[in-house]
């Protein structure tokens, strides 16, 4: 049987070190026998947002980035559909907390822009990231994808706009602290996949940057609602089976989504 995987680590302050980092991880995974791999949030860097009005122009990538074609490199190689997260500026010069999605032959799918921007002791992201206005599903080797990152997962209205549009997983990049409420976060993902009837896997980091704890604890669970896998607070290739078929039955058992009224349905993307 198939497997998610999410891949739970630290950063150092070096993009090829954290490339290193990635294919190490990439590779255990496959061997697994996993078929899709989520990582953390900002995987490349350490997590900048902990300051006030830093400058993290270094980590910055655009669109033909070579540390960004390598990870599409590395999925091709390894077969994996990969849900990276990267620190991303687009044509216009806007900055954005954001996952590519690549599929198992490399194929840039498209770029998940983080929706919610948190504001708060530790996580001064407003200073860093502008504002996504969709959240994007994708077809991929693996799946029906949706990508929710971090902070967006505390607004329910996320996961439900990817799983009105068919999603099946959906994956949550994320950067929780050690001291945060981390059973109830893996409560809040239980809830998300049972409410939506999907896979949610949520990949955080680990380690210490500074005098900063992260706190791992990375969670997969099932469309039921059942916690299928619990990473602890060190590195982790955290895997789970899943089974597309036993989703459909108990989607179509229950039929939340199509019992929902439609005056309830968030819009799928700001221009709707």
């Amino acid at each position: 049987m198939a497997k998610l995987a999410a891949l739970q680590h630290a950063m150092s302050e070096n993009i090829e070190t954290n490339l290193a980092t990635a294919e190490r991880l990439m590779r255990n995974a496959t061997e697994a026998g996993a078929k899709l791999v989520v990582f953390p949030e900002v995987q490349l860097s350490p997590f900048f947002p902990v300051r006030r009005n830093g400058d993290a122009s270094d980590y910055a990538m655009k669109a033909g980035d070579r540390a960004l074609a390598r990870l599409g490199d590395l999925a091709k190689q390894y077969g994996l559909v990969t849900v990276a997260n990267i620190y991303f500026e687009d044509a216009d010069g806007q900055r954005y907390d954001a996952s590519p999605v690549f599929d198992t032959d490399g194929t840039l799918l498209g770029i998940s822009k983080m929706v919610h921007i948190a504001q708060f002791e530790r996580f001064w992201e407003k200073d860093y990231y502008a504002s996504g206005s969709a959240f994007e599903v994708y077809d991929t080797a693996a799946g029906r994808l949706g990508v929710v990152i971090c902070y967006d997962r505390h607004f329910p209205e996320s996961y439900r706009a990817c799983a009105l549009q068919g999603a099946e997983i959906i994956a949550t990049p994320t950067c929780n602290l050690a001291g945060e409420p981390l059973d109830l976060f893996a409560a809040e993902m239980r809830v998300l996949a049972m409410q939506n009837a999907v896979y949610s896997i949520l990949a955080n980091r680990c380690g210490v940057e500074g005098e900063t704890h992260y706190g791992g604890h990375s969670v997969i669970a099932g469309p039921d609602g059942a916690l299928l896998a619990a990473a602890g607070d060190e590195e982790a290739v955290l895997f789970a089976d899943y089974d597309l078929a036993a989703r459909r039955e108990i989607a179509a058992q229950r039929d939340w989504l199509g019992e929902l009224k439609p005056w309830l349905k968030p819009a799928i993307s700001a221009k709707t």
